[in-house]
């Protein structure tokens, strides 16, 4: 899937590299001995409110699903691109990346598992 922000076509992936990204930016951590752990459940956390359209998530997903993107936009350039979309694009917008995450082998099974 490929959006168009700042002037800049960006690539999105949504395989495994994209679920450790989510992971990073949306997971859940915990202090362990001092020490930080990230404990993981970036998509368990995301994909209800991606379903309910929460315009923030869809941000971050846009934000890990980009990770390959160089440079890669930030989620302030993100955040402006979901902001100028008309509610017709943004509509469409989650739809594709519902689709597109709901078509990724990496992800399929989980995601059905939630649905269940």
């Amino acid at each position: 899937m490929e959006l168009l922000i700042n002037g800049k076509k960006v690539q999105l992936h949504f395989g495994v590299r994209f679920v450790r990204e989510l992971d990073k930016v949306a997971g859940i951590s915990a202090n362990v001995q001092g020490q930080r752990v990230g404990l993981g459940y970036g998509m368990i956390k995301s994909m209800p409110a991606l379903q309910a359209y929460d315009t923030a998530v869809l941000s971050t997903v846009i934000y890990a699903a980009a990770y390959d993107a160089s440079p890669r936009p930030g989620l302030n350039d993100i955040d402006d691109y979901i902001d100028s979309c008309t509610i017709k694009q943004l509509e469409d917008l989650f739809a594709r990346i519902n689709k597109a995450i709901s078509e990724s082998n990496a992800v399929q099974v989980s995601v059905k598992n939630m649905k269940a």
